[in-house]
């Protein structure tokens, strides 16, 4: 109970929630919520909410995700969903309730940042402050964010990617696009479906991007036996994919993940553009983790790309840090009118 007197911090994304408390990471669960469809009574959250997923009848139980391309979508579920989470790692009596740092998307409007902000609140908190994600991953991917070179970072999420470059704990320029690992899931889906006229759910499309998975054709060619229901018979039937047959699928949402950075880089001034060839370009969330894809955004853009260190959990450890960095505070409070 005393760990919730504490400050956390919370990344709410599309596709995951992690929250981090006092240096490690002490939840990440999936942004899945199952419902009984005709009460809309919540059955269950993240982890077996996602054993559920494409599992069960819609009409009888339905999955669903209330964050979509990084902000709330639907504001009661997704304020139950934090009030469990809050539990979870809390116990169920609450003596103390945490001060919260939060990440949003940097495109995100008022009204959204208004939502995010009541439903931490509504879950438990005792006060919550908001934080642009790319800077929260430039922190949590160990860019030196304060001093007045310019980095930059661009975060791939499960909704929305964001590329920005930064200096002095400020956004120069910054761009985002509601492409992300769930769109590059759909990429796959409609692939499998017009080459081999069967239908995959995203849980089998997903497993499809991890394991065998690239955005650029790798030097040694990866196969995987996936299983679905053919679109002619309405039978099961098993066909064996590649990697290259994935790269091929992948094209045109990593081609609109390469328009966001690109559209930063066409505005940045230009003595950050030569502090950031210097140092290149860092990948953070989970797309990062996508093979070959730091590889083919140098390619498209001509500047280095790298992946961060555990690119996963970058934008939670930057909100963390930022709990604890009495100048990113000050900076948001003059800043960020939230």
């Amino acid at each position: 109970m005393a760990r919730f007197g504490k400050r956390l911090g919370v990344d709410l994304g599309t596709v995951n929630v992690l929250i981090y408390d006092s240096g490690r990471i002490v939840l990440q669960e999936p942004s899945l919520v199952a419902l009984l469809a005709e009460e809309e009574r919540i059955v269950d959250f993240g982890n077996p909410a996602r054993e559920m997923l494409g599992r069960v009848d819609d009409e009888d139980i339905q999955v669903m995700r209330p964050l979509q391309n990084g902000v709330i979508a639907d504001y009661e579920v997704t304020e139950a969903m934090l009030e469990y989470f809050f539990g979870k790692i809390a116990g169920r009596i609450r003596l103390f309730r945490p001060s919260v740092m939060v990440s949003v998307p940097y495109g995100a409007t008022s009204v959204e940042k208004r939502a995010v902000r009541e439903a931490i609140l509504a879950a438990g908190a005792r006060e919550v402050q908001l934080m642009w994600e790319p800077l929260a991953s430039a922190l949590g991917a160990g860019l030196p964010v304060s001093t007045p070179a310019g980095g930059m970072v661009v975060n791939i999420g499960g909704g929305i990617t964001e590329a920005a470059v930064l200096t002095m704990n400020n956004i120069v320029r910054a761009e985002s696009g509601r492409i992300g690992g769930l769109r590059l899931d759909d990429g796959i889906i409609s692939y499998v479906r017009r080459k081999y006229n069967l239908t995959v759910g995203q849980p089998t499309a997903e497993a499809i991007k991890i394991q065998i998975g690239a955005a650029v054709d790798q030097p040694q060619e990866m196969t995987m036996e996936i299983q679905g229901r053919d679109n002619v018979s309405g039978l099961p039937r098993t066909v064996r994919v590649t990697t290259g047959e994935v790269v091929e699928a992948l094209a045109e949402p990593l081609g609109q993940i390469a328009s966001v950075v690109k559209a930063v880089l066409s505005t940045t001034p230009p003595e950050l553009s030569s502090d950031i060839i210097d140092r290149g370009i860092v990948l953070t969330g989970g797309g990062a983790l996508l093979r070959g894809i730091d590889s083919y955004l140098t390619r498209e853009t001509g500047v280095p790309v790298y992946q961060a260190d555990n690119p996963l959990i970058n934008v939670v450890v930057g909100c963390g840090q930022a709990l604890e960095d009495p100048a990113i505070m000050r900076r948001l409070a003059q800043t960020n009118h939230f």
